[in-house]
């Protein structure tokens, strides 16, 4: 025991070399200052493990606790070959996630916290998704259709409300993220953890939107879960700790700083444009480029109408705002980064750029053709035009110019 708890590893070993199978599953409990509840409750998982079909560990995860929290972890670790013990330095929920399951020799990854407030009866519908290869993550939910749930109003209106921000905000579809009860694939979490920054609560958030955005499956399993009364969290501290999570991620996605899509592609479960963002929130971020194009381009007609013709100054001023459009949109609209493909980009950019340009000329020659010389009328007819082409230019950025050529 001591000697695999010594054995020097790399923090996150390379997901093309996992090595053989110690165990199947690896259920991981973090601690901080419970010398009360461990022994009872690392005595209960491992009786409700002897009664599933897969060989089994319980790694207890000490995060720096100051109480006999560690001479209690080191007992049952001597007293039982299945139960080991990692002492961390730092707290932190996520910390502790991070270096036990990077580290484990185990098939399944499975953390649960130590009140043992979720029923254990789910842990079988839990893990089997996972083992069968059917899904890549797994988590208990208080939130969803069949689930029981005992806990007081206060909680339930902060748990149901954090939800409701996140798929406001990072569009999750997932339905409780904070739920202590999950699990992970090994190759799946090799491929995750490096990418996630929290060490502390908002670490379950963080690696569900990133497995999400990915285009991996996430299993989820209705509940019976007890509320702890005499749970620690400090929810003020938690919530603003999770604002500003949240504000990273989405800039981390927007800008396309996380390659999720990377992830998807090593992992082949998802189709080639996974991590690009789906439609609605593509959408809406072509929509907030369009606008700062918009007032760029009329910045620009006003400058070089001063020292130039009408005709001239507005062509010059679409055909600027058309490249620095495209070059926006390749970032954070359909998370493109570096210079590969760049230049053929622009080209095809310049391209729906010249379709547009006809769209609205086109329309002003019909109407000087009919006859029609009212400013009302040309302004309406105008904003049509403009409108359909705006339709047009997302379609063909969505489906030619940014779209990821198959090899």
């Amino acid at each position: 025991m001591s000697a695999l708890l010594s054995s020097a590893r790399p923090a996150f070993p390379p997901a093309a070399a996992p090595g053989p199978l110690s165990v199947t599953l690896d259920v991981v409990i973090p601690v901080y200052n419970e010398e009360r509840d461990l022994a009872r409750s690392v005595e209960r998982v491992r009786e409700h493990l002897a009664t599933l079909p897969w060989s089994s560990r319980v790694t207890i995860a000490d995060n720096a606790s100051t109480d006999a929290t560690a001479v209690i972890a080191r007992r049952l670790a001597h007293a039982y070959d299945d139960v080991r013990v990692v002492h961390l330095a730092e707290k932190g929920r996520g910390r502790a996630l991070k270096r036990v399951w990077s580290t484990s020799d185990a098939g399944v990854l499975v953390y649960m916290d130590v009140d043992l407030s979720t029923d254990l009866n789910a842990l079988l519908p839990l893990v089997a998704p996972l083992l069968s290869g059917h899904s890549d993550v797994a988590i208990g939910t208080r939130l969803a259709r069949g689930a029981r749930v005992q806990r007081g109003p206060k909680r339930e209106l902060v748990s149901r409300g954090y939800n409701v921000l996140l798929r406001g905000t990072l569009r999750a579809r997932f339905s409780d993220a904070q739920c202590g009860f999950k699990a992970i694939r090994a190759d799946v979490a090799r491929e995750l953890l490096p990418l996630v920054e929290d060490d502390a609560w908002f670490f379950d958030t963080e690696l569900l939107v990133l497995a999400e955005r990915a285009g991996l499956r996430i299993h989820e399993v209705p509940v019976d879960w007890v509320d702890d009364p005499d749970s620690r969290v400090d929810i003020l501290r938690t919530a603003l700790d999770d604002v500003r999570g949240i504000v990273r991620v989405g800039h981390g996605l927007l800008s396309g700083r996380l390659p999720v899509s990377e992830v998807a592609a090593r992992l082949g479960r998802a189709s080639a444009d996974a991590g690009g963002g789906r439609l609605g929130m593509q959408v809406v971020m072509f929509g907030l480029v369009g606008v700062a194009s918009t007032a760029a381009y009329a910045v620009l007609f006003l400058l070089l109408r001063g020292v130039t013709s009408p005709f001239l100054a507005n062509l010059l001023a679409l055909l600027l705002t058309a490249i620095a459009n495209t070059a926006a949109n390749r970032r954070l609209t359909f998370g493109l980064r570096g210079r590969a493909g760049a230049v053929g980009h622009q080209l095809r950019g310049l391209v729906v750029f010249g379709v547009g340009l006809a769209v609205t000329s086109g329309s002003l020659w019909l109407l000087q053709a009919t006859g029609v010389d009212d400013h009302h009328v040309e302004v309406a007819v105008l904003t049509v035009a403009n409108l359909l082409v705006t339709v047009l230019r997302f379609v063909a950025m969505r489906a030619w110019v940014f779209a990821r050529r198959r090899h």
